[in-house]
């Protein structure tokens, strides 16, 4: 598994960004964060998962329903040999979905997507390894 790894470095304005980025992840991940979303769930129905596919930025849980505006990038995001979007509906496969939870999928999609920015500032704030 590919677990994040924490750099180190003796300059101390670099240091302080790096902080402040790493701040940003935690809010994010502990669902702290306003995230703007583009994302929708907007085909109402029985919300039951079901067959999950993924197409055209769209993540279906049956042959009606989906979650919309789900870019590649997000759909195939993986953390700890996860792909996260998939092994969370995949988790609840069989089960219907309550409003709470698609608001959760939703706010994890968003989350995904700001991960993702957050981290491409940090591989171009430290280059490459290692950083002194």
């Amino acid at each position: 598994m590919d677990f994040p790894r924490l750099p180190l470095t003796s300059d101390k304005l670099l240091f302080q960004q790096l902080a402040e980025l790493g701040g940003q992840l935690v809010k994010i991940h502990l669902m702290e964060a306003e995230i703007e979303n583009d994302c929708s769930f907007p085909i109402k129905g029985s919300n039951l998962v079901e067959k999950l596919a993924y197409k055209e930025e769209k993540v279906y849980i049956n042959q009606t329903q989906y979650f919309d505006h789900v870019i590649p990038e997000v759909w195939e995001f993986h953390i700890g040999g996860y792909q996260v979007c998939e092994k969370w509906l995949k988790d609840r496969k069989g089960r219907v979905l309550s409003f709470e939870e698609c608001s959760r999928y939703l706010y994890i999609l968003a989350a995904l997507e700001k991960t993702r920015e957050v981290m491409e500032k940090i591989d171009e704030m430290i280059g490459e390894f290692p950083i002194l």
